[in-house]
């Protein structure tokens, strides 16, 4: 399988890298902050953040956004929507929203990978309503229903 990326700014492929993947296993293609300056966050605050890259994503999956972990970790920064997902006829520019979770403000340079594109299969199931579901041992038990 391919992944078609184009550019929307001249400055992808200069100063700011193409989606690539970091490591030999890594499962997601990090994402750059295609900006002319940096970009503060506020303290609880949030930014759009443009990555200059439109993608088509294969028919049959979809393309999930996720914050890189370290930014979570080290400085208190996520997605604004948890994740972002991208639907396979979305066509546009994808942007990354964050979240400064810190009391302190967050900065955000140009070029700084903001986030991870994992592209997965996606399985669509036409949907039956039904008057009962089929009964588990579980049954309706939500969380710490499982004694963990």
């Amino acid at each position: 399988m391919k992944l078609q990326v184009k550019a929307l700014s001249d400055q992808i492929g200069g100063s700011i890298p193409w989606p690539y993947y970091a490591t030999a296993g890594a499962a997601a293609l990090d994402l750059h902050a295609c900006i002319d300056q940096p970009v503060e966050i506020p303290a609880g605050g949030e930014a759009l953040i443009p990555t200059g890259i439109a993608a088509a994503i294969p028919a049959g999956h979809v393309g999930i956004l996720a914050v890189r972990s370290s930014m979570g970790i080290r400085h208190g920064v996520a997605m604004s929507n948890g994740i972002g997902v991208i639907d396979s006829d979305y066509r546009g520019p994808l942007r990354v929203g964050l979240h400064n979770f810190r009391e302190q403000p967050y900065t955000v340079e140009p070029g700084d990978r903001i986030a991870q594109l994992l592209v997965m299969p996606v399985l669509c199931p036409e949907v039956e309503i039904v008057h009962e579901l089929p009964e588990t041992e579980r049954g309706a038990g939500g969380f710490g229903s499982t004694g963990r």
